[in-house]
């Protein structure tokens, strides 16, 4: 083993690389592909969010943000919080990105050998970082309506437990957990002292049903969101996260010695992002999924999500990885499940795309369903 090898700290191999990222270089290779892999919306940032950023650019806003955030936009989430919660005790910091967010709730919180509960299939984030801090991650299947069971969860919880994490509406299901079920988790761990985070970076797209967090039951819910999907800034990491101020504060100290600051100039724009009426995009997007299970549910098992941009179809034969493997054979470039599961059989397709590459991923997907 070379010196170099020796000196790769032992934390960095209990995960491999995003498997989400191999597909982002296949895809790089391949020649106009149809791309419903992508989680990125394919609309592009508003013109007056865009605006905002770059008179802010203009006009000397690119030192050093305040740790948590800079007033413009943080007073700003703040009051519209507060509005919706009521309560108390509820902080807010703004960070660098969801992903950032995440990182330091798991550094504020996760002790070596804590129990985190996390839903199979999941964000391929979560499963990581848990590992990456010491921690050990108790993966609950919820295959196959992946829907929340809170007697599961109960079953689950140990001396151990310290966080359970969930995702509504979730990637790569696009499932959105019920509030009944919403009500019980926040009970459970409201009964067993036990932290609840929700990451709720996909609550703007749901299209049957109302948005309910957790925190709605349970005060001491941390909330994680942010403007990638919604406006369409994932290049911009911004991110927010509110909770209980000592946790927030927690996070504070972390942030000054990690990621320092959230880019000033996106704060700035993200500012005029809360003006913004996002609505039209949400509708949008609900046609789009309307469309792609309309043209593949009569061929493939397939959950009908109701939120987020994905479908979570099950491979109609084979493994997931297998039948990927297929698609991309055929110029559609989809996920294999496995990425995001401890089962490989199924796949993920993204609609954040334009309809006529929807249509066309469609076709491919029913050809491959036909022909055996």
């Amino acid at each position: 083993m070379s010196d170099e090898m020796k000196w790769i700290a032992e934390r960095t191999k209990t995960f491999d690389s995003s498997g989400i990222r191999k597909v982002f270089d296949l895809a790089s290779k391949m020649e106009n592909p149809i791309n419903l892999s992508i989680g990125q919306p394919d609309f592009d940032v508003p013109q007056p969010v865009k605006d905002a950023c770059i008179e802010a650019i203009q006009n000397g806003k690119n030192g050093y943000a305040l740790t948590q955030g800079m007033p413009v936009l943080r007073d700003k989430l703040q009051a519209e919080v507060d509005a919706e919660y009521g309560h108390d005790d509820r902080s807010l910091f703004v960070c660098s990105g969801t992903s950032g967010g995440l990182f330091l709730t798991m550094l504020s919180l996760i002790n070596p050998g804590d129990e985190v509960i996390i839903f199979d299939p999941y964000f391929v984030m979560y499963d990581s970082l848990v590992k990456l801090v010491g921690g050990k991650p108790v993966v609950l299947n919820t295959y196959p309506s992946f829907q929340i069971d809170p007697d599961q969860v109960a079953a689950a919880i140990t001396p151990k437990t310290k966080l359970i994490l969930l995702n509504s509406p979730a990637n790569p299901t696009g499932v959105v957990a019920s509030e009944e079920a919403m009500k019980a988790l926040a009970d459970l761990a409201a009964k067993h002292g036990i932290a609840l985070l929700s990451d709720e970076i996909y609550r703007r797209f749901c299209y049957d049903d109302s948005f309910v967090s957790p925190a709605k039951f349970n005060p001491d819910t941390i909330v994680i969101d942010g403007f990638s999907k919604s406006h369409a800034m994932t290049g911009w990491r911004l991110g927010m996260v509110h909770g209980p101020q000592a946790i927030i504060d927690t996070m504070l100290k972390l942030q000054q010695y990690t990621f320092v600051c959230a880019p000033q100039p996106a704060q700035w724009a993200g500012a005029a992002a809360m003006d913004f009426d996002v609505q039209p995009y949400v509708d949008s997007y609900s046609d789009k999924r309307d469309m792609l299970i309309d043209g593949i549910q009569d061929l493939y098992d397939v959950t009908v999500p109701g939120g987020a941009f994905y479908v979570f179809p099950k491979s109609p034969r084979g493994s997931g990885t297998e039948f990927v493997t297929r698609a991309i054979e055929n110029n559609l470039l989809i996920i294999p499940g496995g990425i995001f599961s401890q089962h490989d059989t199924h796949f993920r397709i993204s609609y954040a795309a334009d309809d006529a590459t929807i249509q066309k991923g469609i076709e491919v997907l029913r050809a491959l369903a036909l022909n055996h």
